[in-house]
């Protein structure tokens, strides 16, 4: 089982988000609020923690590690590595299910940390899904995968 660390949210597409108390996730649609909310297979952004500490060890910048949001996910987690999932693999996040729509993404256009650093780790490990049952998440909330 695995759990959620932090929701984070932005107004803007391609930058960083920032944590918030908790998140309002709905059906289709995403997180209510952020840039990124909206039709298509990307309406959440996930990325694990393991996946941020790895990103750390390799790039040698530890002023990055705890910065939830840094990658632009929307959810990130602890506990379940969800970029070895298969796509159409269902988490339930205490009421709210999310359906992996996506792992990894194509970067056209380097997003603010990439242009920062030179590297960033959701082309590889990011994981995106759909809202396919809403409702409020919070730091803390386990996170099980449905069988």
């Amino acid at each position: 089982m695995g759990r959620v660390i932090s929701i984070n949210i932005s107004q803007k597409k391609r930058t960083s988000k920032e944590p918030v108390s908790y998140g309002f996730f709905r059906i289709n649609e995403g997180l209510v609020g952020d840039a990124h909310s909206g039709l298509g297979l990307r309406q959440v952004s996930l990325i694990t923690k393991e996946s941020i500490d790895r990103f750390n060890k390799n790039v040698k910048l530890k002023k990055l590690s705890g910065k939830e949001g840094l990658f632009g996910e929307n959810l990130t987690t602890e506990g379940i590595e969800l970029h070895r999932l298969k796509i159409g693999t269902k988490l339930k996040i205490k009421d709210v299910i999310l359906k992996i729509s996506k792992i990894g993404k194509e970067c056209h256009t380097h997003c603010a940390i990439y242009q920062r650093i030179g590297k960033c780790i959701m082309p590889e490990e990011g994981v995106f899904a759909k809202v396919i049952h809403g409702g409020v998440i919070r730091a803390g909330d386990p996170i099980s995968i449905v069988k």
